[in-house]
């Protein structure tokens, strides 16, 4: 699917990704601001899942409740018109809750066979709410689906639609009922997102938009084909040799086997691996076309080090007390310069 030639027009001999890029950057000012009308005190919030989907990734909504992370899940997928499906995390959910089964069917003639029943995961924008209240078996139901955009069931494979993205929201691991998600599902997540609560200022107005006789509504800012489109023009952006040796400084810094900083070669347990820095190229292009920019800087890499890196990494039993992985993350990105 390709985007209608007035949103992206084809890529000229000269300079066509220039123009390519603005075009890009006035819709996502569209969806932006669309988004807005909803979400208020959140952009940070917003331009980093706008980020994620730029990217073609899927992203960790992390706060307690009442934030807002469900509404700006069902925000973004009327703005970018995509097919939206909400499942609900439950202690008693299975996996083919999510993915679909096959049931036996029986025709007139009397013969029996087995028909698929997708699951809800079949959609563009799979909102996964409180993922963390499931059960680790229920959990792992989406790693095949988030990394290959396809699920086996039955031995058999089936696609799923495109684009398709996980937005998935978790309460603090700290209340009641939740299970942490395993590694290898983090590390499917190309950013974790921090909720945090609002500043006087937008919970005030927060206040007088959401309780009077009507609300404000969003409208579709942007098509599937576009965001399809976009993502495709994100990976054409040029990254310099700057960047790039940055963002393998920062993840292999990261690690305690190859860091030069000795608190984290003490203290970490384990380190991000090469999808850490793929995410960060990638969501670097990305904030950068956001931004109204058309090539990434260090800069970029450093505001994305800690929603990039914090669910990739884990500090050992035996760290000091106020040692935290955002501290360590910190003094990584000072490192860069």
């Amino acid at each position: 699917m390709t985007a209608p030639a007035a949103a992206f027009p084809p890529p000229a001999a000269d300079g066509g990704i220039v123009a390519e890029v603005e075009a890009l950057g006035a819709r996502i000012a569209s969806v932006r601001a669309q988004v807005g009308r909803v979400i208020l005190g959140q952009q940070e919030v917003i331009d980093q899942a706008l980020i994620t989907l730029l990217s073609g990734g899927h992203v960790l909504l992390v706060g307690v409740p009442g934030l807002g992370k469900s509404r700006l899940v069902e925000t973004l997928g009327s703005v970018l018109g995509l097919d939206c499906k909400r499942v609900q995390f439950t202690p008693d959910l299975m996996p083919a809750d999510i993915l679909g089964s096959e049931v036996l069917d029986e025709n007139a003639d009397g013969r029996r066979s087995f028909r698929f029943v997708p699951g809800p995961v079949f959609c563009q924008l799979l909102m996964a709410d409180e993922i963390n209240r499931a059960s680790p078996r229920t959990q792992s139901a989406l790693l095949q689906a988030m990394q290959e955009q396809r699920v086996a069931v039955a031995g058999v494979e089936h696609k799923l639609p495109r684009p398709f993205h996980v937005l998935a929201t978790q309460n603090p691991i700290e209340q009641e009922g939740t299970y942490p998600l395993p590694e290898a599902q983090l590390d499917r997540f190309l950013l974790q997102v921090d909720v945090r609560y609002p500043d006087l200022d937008a919970e005030r107005a927060m206040l007088l938009a959401t309780t009077g006789a009507a609300e404000a509504r969003a409208v579709q800012a942007l098509t599937p084909e576009e965001l399809l489109a976009a993502q495709a023009l994100i990976r054409r952006v040029p990254v310099g040799e700057t960047v790039l040796d940055g963002i393998l400084r920062l993840v292999r810094g990261a690690r305690p086997e190859t860091a030069e900083d000795a608190a984290v070669r003490e203290h970490v347990a384990w380190g991000p691996g090469p999808r850490a820095a793929q995410a960060l190229m990638l969501a670097s292009r990305a904030r950068a076309v956001l931004d109204g920019r058309l090539v990434p800087s260090v800069e970029d890499v450093a505001a994305l080090a800690q929603p990039v890196l914090r669910h990739r990494m884990a500090l050992k039993f035996s760290a000091p007390a106020g040692l935290s992985l955002g501290v360590v993350i910190d003094r990584l990105v000072e490192r860069l310069g």
